[in-house]
């Protein structure tokens, strides 16, 4: 990386824009920035650090995203900007940041915030600058790769401060460990180890997990293990999650419980078939008392129905002689029902005769069955008669409507004919109308084809002269490339020739590079060369040759490559335009776009000749189009038109049937109305008189037949009375009223035949179970005691559950036991991978972080890694060291234990003097400073390697050299010197006034009240 330019404007204590140019202070190697203090030096480095990274080191960034950097001394309007041009990687870029700032408002008072803004550029190789990005973001990616390195190394490596290597020489292991570990990156090492440290707690805590999950699986194998809420003989394991041994000694406990549960559930199994055989034996007993007791009861039950019985025997007989005696008034019952039908039905037909005759005239009120039958058929004679006065009614409402509908008719043929006969006054105009349009449409169609045979030939040439025009363009840039390919290939012959006659001219001094003494020359054969000729400055060998020729014949071929590419383009122009010109039939066809001579028609022409064309075919199509319409229209005019005159014939014709139809229906209507003038009567209509002849009818006819009905029942009732008295005095009653009383429903009967059969079903039950054997045997014996009996049973029973639920929960033990132990071992295997991971893990971790007493030097891995660097920054810093020294000084990197502390930071130096080796705290402060420059130096080669080789040609040296005497400050001068020949340039910011006059490149920052500004003054 070297530094060409900075700008800087409004920027820390400069006002105004200040330019700073690298490039004339790094032609002497060394550079001196000095200027009274507050002056600004540092925030010319701040400035650097700021176009780089968008931040300055430390707190001088402040708040507020870089408000605070702009200038007190600026301009109200002015803002703040830092512009840097740098090379890094081969790269010449170009960076400039402006921080946030609060400008003034442009209407009104007051300011209004605006965000910060970047800009990174690239150098052109024709002199320019090509931008590459405006986003912070992509700016400060692309400048942290480019140069490898954080703002921190930067700040550590670029600009070295003094005084930060001055603590890191006195600094512990602790301190130095941060700042390497920022330098170095070495975060992923830390994260390596905090990494170990996780898995080994996690790890750590799924083993005590699974060794807690042991001990509760061991617990809860001592509540099952417990015999009747006893605790277990065996205690548990005195062990905690995680400690060793504790998954077998688990195992082995639950052996033991296991063992202990089955001897208890063998006992309870004997204890179980004691108490079954106890309590079967009680239950024989229990059922032979029983037995006793239920035949003493069952005798004494039945003694107690014996008794219930004989007490009911009166009732028993009124019963049976009740029930005999409805048995004989069922004989009588057919006849009562017969009597109470024929009763019901003469009520009804009395009913009806009365209902009947209230609806005839009283002249009909004493008139019997056969005189209102005989009026009945009188008034059916009479309603015969109208049928053919009915028939010519309806005829004659038939004719009034025959003639409504040819009044409709006649009217509806008269607008028919009207309609027509207009229609038909305008058809010759119409027929002639149609006509017209179908002859006009036949032309549009006969011109629209015309155009289109001239359209697409048009269309052609217009395409023609577009690929015409781009086909100029074309043949003017492949001309120029011809003319550039003739004139390199003749400049490229040119300088091979030259070449080869430079060559031809110094082929002495080639030939005499091969001579060798001894050797025969290929050219005079002499074996002694005494003065052979000298290659001189700017010879030409075989190689230079054979490159000029090989370039000459690239541009030979890139110039015939061309040409031919000029030749396609050329015909194919000269194809355009000839296609562009058309044949004589397209340029006499009238496009409009015709040109007097040979004279090229141009795109917009041919363009406005193609739209004219469209245009016309389009409005000739769409003229045509309506000959199809059109011819439609005629042939549904001339339909119409037959239609139309058919409709006028058939309409008179229909008028002359009309004329005869009405003559004959006015000779009927005559004829009917005369019948019917005599059939109606006094009525208002015929049908009126058949109604009243119809209902009269009807009703004399209702009248005889309920008087008859009457007669009938009258009859069948008395006959009905006969048989029911003959039929009661035949059963044994003296009336029919008492044969009445006497019968009963089904209801009644099946009730009182229901208690005598229950009463007889008693009886036997009762005399059968007194003469039961063992029931009356069981009578004689002594009452039985069932509540001694069923305590016993129950006690015997409580024994026996009492048993079983002992060996059950035996059982349950044995098996919550196995099932828990097999968890146990299951839980045991699964843990046993687990922790042998821990293990491995645990160990690592210690390793890595130092506590394990493998690691003998308590050193972590983080420390490890920097011990390595720093070592390597020893050994590049003794280089210097020894040169400011006069050879007296060595860094030397110890991993020796300080105090309680870690290993592997310690930096010592030896004393080539006394041959010892001390700690860097006790050089003198001169010897600090040159110690920690030598150091910052070697830092900065190392880092620079570690950040993938990237070069640092500029550094900057920050105070320090005010504590050396002379020899010293020319040593220290000397070895900065001598990074000239490394290509750098080293700046030293310092107040010493010596250094003024030995550097003579020098950067001069003068402080005043509008603000600081700088003058530069560059070396010889």
């Amino acid at each position: 990386m070297r530094l060409h330019r900075l700008r800087i404007t409004a920027f820390g204590p400069f006002g105004t824009t200040q330019d700073i140019d690298f490039d004339d202070l790094s032609a002497a190697g060394i550079f001196l920035l000095h200027g009274p203090t507050g002056a600004g030096k540092t925030s010319v480095l701040d400035a650097v650090c700021y176009a780089l990274y968008g931040s300055v080191p430390g707190a001088r960034q402040g708040s507020g995203q870089g408000m605070t950097l702009r200038s007190d001394h600026a301009p109200q309007g002015t803002r703040t900007e830092v512009s840097l041009e740098l090379t890094v990687a081969g790269r010449r870029l170009e960076i400039t940041r402006q921080p946030p700032w609060a400008r003034p408002k442009k209407r009104g008072t007051g300011t209004t915030t605006e965000k910060a803004q970047s800009w990174l550029r690239e150098s052109t190789p024709g002199g320019g600058w090509k931008d590459l990005s405006r986003s912070h973001q992509e700016i400060g990616e692309e400048i942290s790769q480019l140069l490898g390195m954080s703002k921190e190394q930067f700040c550590q490596v670029v600009l070295l401060p003094q005084g930060d290597f001055a603590r890191f020489l006195r600094a512990d292991a602790e301190a130095r460990g941060k700042l390497l570990g920022r330098l170095f990156d070495t975060r992923r090492f830390a994260a390596v180890e905090q990494r170990l440290a996780e898995q080994r707690r996690t790890t750590e805590a799924e083993v005590k997990d699974g060794d807690a999950a042991l001990l509760a699986d061991a617990h809860r194998m001592q509540q099952a293990a417990a015999d009747d809420g006893r605790d277990a003989e065996l205690p548990l394991p005195d062990l905690a999650p995680g400690d060793p041994g504790l998954a077998a000694e688990v195992l082995t406990w639950a052996a033991v419980a296991r063992a202990g549960a089955r001897e208890r559930l063998d006992i309870a199994h004997c204890a179980l078939t004691a108490a079954e055989s106890a309590q079967a034996a009680a239950e024989r007993r229990l059922g032979g008392v029983r037995e006793l007791d239920r035949l003493q009861s069952r005798f004494a039950e039945a003694q107690e129905r014996a008794a219930r019985l004989h007490a009911c025997e009166e009732e028993r007989r009124e019963c049976e002689q009740r029930l005999e005696r409805a048995r004989k008034a069922e004989k009588v019952a057919p006849a009562l029902g017969l009597r109470d039908a024929a009763e019901s039905e003469h009520r009804r037909a009395a009913q009806e005769e009365a209902r009947a005759r209230g609806r005839l005239p009283e002249t009909f009120e004493s008139a019997g069955a056969s005189g209102l039958a005989a009026a009945a058929r009188k008034a059916a004679e009479e309603l015969g008669g109208l049928g053919s006065a009915r028939r010519a009614e309806q005829r004659l409402a038939d004719i009034t409507a025959e003639r409504a509908a040819l009044g409709r008719q006649e009217r509806a043929d008269d607008e028919i004919s009207r309609d027509a006969a207009g229609w038909l006054e305008s058809w010759d105009t119409t027929r002639a109308a149609l006509q017209e349009r179908i002859e006009s449409a036949q032309e549009a169609a006969t011109h629209a084809e015309r155009l289109a045979g001239r359209l697409e030939p048009a269309r052609t040439r217009l395409d023609a002269a577009r690929r015409r025009d781009r086909l100029v363009q074309d043949a003017a840039a492949a001309q120029d490339r011809a003319l550039t390919a003739r004139e390199h290939a003749t400049s490229t012959h040119e300088h091979w020739l030259a070449l080869k006659e430079q060559r031809l001219t110094g082929i002495a001094a080639e030939l005499a590079a091969h001579l060798t003494d001894g050797e025969p020359c290929a050219v005079c054969g002499a074996t002694e060369h005494p003065d052979p000729t000298r290659k001189t400055a700017g010879h030409v060998d075989r190689g230079a040759e054979e490159e000029a020729l090989a370039a000459h014949r690239a541009a030979l071929e890139s110039r015939t490559a061309v040409e031919r590419e000029l030749s396609d383009v050329q015909a194919s122009l000269a194809a355009a335009t000839a296609a562009a010109r058309g044949s004589g039939a397209a340029r006499g066809s009238g496009t409009g776009a015709d040109q007097p001579g040979d004279t090229d028609p141009t795109v917009d022409e041919l363009s406005a000749a193609v739209e004219e064309l469209r245009r016309s075919h389009a409005e000739a199509r769409d003229r045509a189009s309506g000959l199809h319409a059109a011819r439609e229209a005629l042939a549904r005019a001339e339909r119409e038109y037959d239609r139309r005159v058919a409709e006028q014939q058939e309409a008179a014709r229909r008028a002359a049937s009309r004329a005869t139809l009405r003559e004959a229906l006015d000779r009927e209507q005559n004829s009917l109305e005369a019948e019917l003038a005599h059939a109606r009567g006094a009525t208002g209509s015929v049908a009126a008189r058949a109604a009243q002849l119809e209902r009269q009818t009807a009703l004399l006819t209702e009248a005889a037949d309920a008087a008859r009905a009457v007669d009938e029942t009258a009859e069948r009732l008395k006959v009905a009375d006969a048989r029911l008295a003959d039929a009661a005095f035949r059963a044994g009653f003296d009336t029919p009223v008492a044969a009445a009383e006497a019968l009963l429903d089904d209801a009644q009967y099946r009730e009182l035949q229901h208690r005598i059969d229950a009463w007889r079903n008693e009886e036997a039950a009762v005399r059968a179970v007194l003469a039961e054997p063992d029931t009356a045997a069981a009578a004689q014996r002594p009452p039985a005691d069932l509540p001694a009996a069923r305590a016993e049973a129950e006690t015997a029973g409580r024994r026996l559950r009492a048993a079983a639920s002992a060996r059950d929960a035996a059982a349950r033990r044995c098996a919550e036991l196995d099932r828990l132990s097999a968890r146990t071992i299951e839980g045991t295997r699964r843990l046993a991978p687990l922790r042998a991971a821990y293990d491995r893990v645990a160990r690592m971790a210690g390793l890595a972080a130092g506590t394990s007493a493998d690691n003998e030097r308590r050193m972590r891995l983080e420390s490890y890694v920097l011990a390595a660097r720093l070592e390597q920054v020893a050994a590049a810093a003794t280089v210097r060291l020894r040169r400011m020294s006069s050879g007296r000084y060595t860094l030397v990197h110890s991993d020796d234990r300080t105090g309680r502390g870690r290993s592997g930071l310690g930096l010592h130096v030896v004393d080539a003097w006394t041959g010892r080796e001390r700690d860097t705290a006790t050089l003198s402060g001169g010897e600090t400073f040159f110690a920690s420059l030598a150091l910052a130096l070697g830092l900065a080669d190392v880092v620079t390697d570690e950040a993938g080789g990237v070069r640092l040609d500029t550094l900057f040296i920050d105070e320090g050299f005010g504590s050396l005497d002379d020899q010293t400050l020319d040593e220290v001068l000397d070895v900065l010197d001598s990074l000239r020949e490394r290509d750098r340039s080293v700046g030293i910011v310092s107040h010493v006034a010596d250094l003024r006059r030995r550097v003579h490149a020098q950067l001069e920052v003068v402080k005043g009240r509008a603000g600081s500004s700088v003058r530069q003054r560059g070396g010889i």
